[in-house]
């Protein structure tokens, strides 16, 4: 087992990677601080409940603890206020307490909505994180927990840190190819932005990751969460540093919100942002082979790095003036310095995105 800490002082929480973790959930929720007493809501969707959650179940009743389930359809469209009012009604109704505690297991949508709810249900309970997909070894880290809003994603939401992250390996074994590509996109990206030797390493390593090998998906979910806890640590709020884990996902989110959050996975629309953000860089006199290289390094994980011709320029910009990064009339973007070092660039010129956008249709190098 690989155990990281994110060093937020009494908010500090242990990250435990590895495999065979969930057999022991039990053992692990009391040590997150939830008695038997109260009744646990473990929230999941329906791809993943029937692989995991009977299991799940049996095992904290075998502990002691009082089990209330809650399915939600699989898929962004979930992370709605719709589906987070019914969460809520499940839990008045099975009578959580202020001792009780909310367990995701699924993916991102199933993260951040659960969390939302653990952070909104008597103004805070316990939350721990059952990541089952690799694209949530990023959202399930750092406790930005919200629900999507028709015109923007994530608009609606609160800072709240889990009790515990439990990474089983073994979740991941049922994913389909596609997810599993949409995930290492948030891999790959802490690499770029922060560990320039880790990025190239995952390029060297893309076929070891899609075939997902035990030892170099380790290794690489350890680095990943690492680098987002350092950064998390000095910067919990987003107020300076964090921003730098947005490379990407200005223009991504933009993909997702005109696509109606179902034509692109997360992944999928963030990789065609960091290729958009470096495309960017070169805009602004950076080296273009900046752009070369993070595009190599994206196909290598079969991710796409170009927009269908379909996504209008007008819509994608609309959909970037309600992200909450354009601030003041402004646009600000993560922009690649090199491979392993980013800046946060404000007052972005909107005709140098436009031209990005164009340039994102066109297949092939844009010089």
């Amino acid at each position: 087992m690989r155990s990281i800490t994110v060093d937020l002082g009494e908010r500090s929480y242990p990250i435990h990677i590895g495999s065979g973790l969930l057999q022991n959930i039990g053992t692990r929720c009391a040590e997150a601080g939830f008695p038997v007493r109260s009744p646990l809501l473990l929230v999941s969707d329906s791809s993943v409940a029937p692989l995991y959650l009977p299991a799940l179940e049996s095992r904290l009743r075998e502990h002691g603890y009082t089990v209330i389930s809650h399915i939600i359809p699989a898929g962004e469209a979930s992370k709605s206020l719709a589906v987070y009012e019914e969460i809520m009604t499940t839990a008045i109704k099975a009578g959580l307490d202020r001792s009780s505690a909310v367990l995701a297991l699924g993916g991102g949508v199933v993260g951040d909505l659960a969390g939302f709810v653990a952070a909104t249900y008597m103004r805070g309970i316990g939350f721990l994180q059952m990541p089952t997909t690799i694209l949530a070894h990023d959202s399930s880290v750092g406790g930005k927990v919200a629900v999507n809003h028709p015109l923007a994603k994530n608009m609606i939401g609160a800072f709240y840190q889990p009790s515990m992250v439990l990474y089983d390996l073994d979740t991941l074994s049922t994913l389909p190819p596609r997810q599993v590509a949409s995930g290492l996109a948030e891999v790959v990206k802490h690499g770029l932005i922060v560990d320039r030797e880790f990025a190239y390493w995952c390029r060297a390593h893309a076929s070891e990751l899609l075939a997902l090998d035990p030892e170099a998906l380790g290794h690489a979910l350890e680095r990943g969460c690492a680098i987002k806890a350092d950064v998390i640590a000095v910067d919990e709020r987003e107020q300076g540093l964090r921003a730098i884990l947005n490379l990407g996902h200005t223009i991504g989110h933009a993909i997702e919100a005109v696509g109606g959050y179902g034509v692109f996975l997360h992944g999928e629309a963030i990789s065609i942002g960091m290729a958009g953000a470096a495309l960017l860089a070169a805009k602004l006199g950076k080296d273009k082979s900046i752009y070369e290289e993070t595009v190599s390094m994206l196909t290598a994980l079969s991710l796409p790095v170009t927009l269908p011709s379909q996504y209008g320029e007008d819509e994608l910009m609309e959909a970037m003036m309600h992200d909450k990064k354009f601030k003041e009339g402004k646009m600000t973007f993560v922009v690649p310095d090199s491979i392993g070092s980013v800046s946060i660039v404000n007052d972005v010129p909107e005709s140098a995105v436009r031209e990005v956008l164009a340039q994102l249709k066109k297949e092939g190098s844009p010089w």
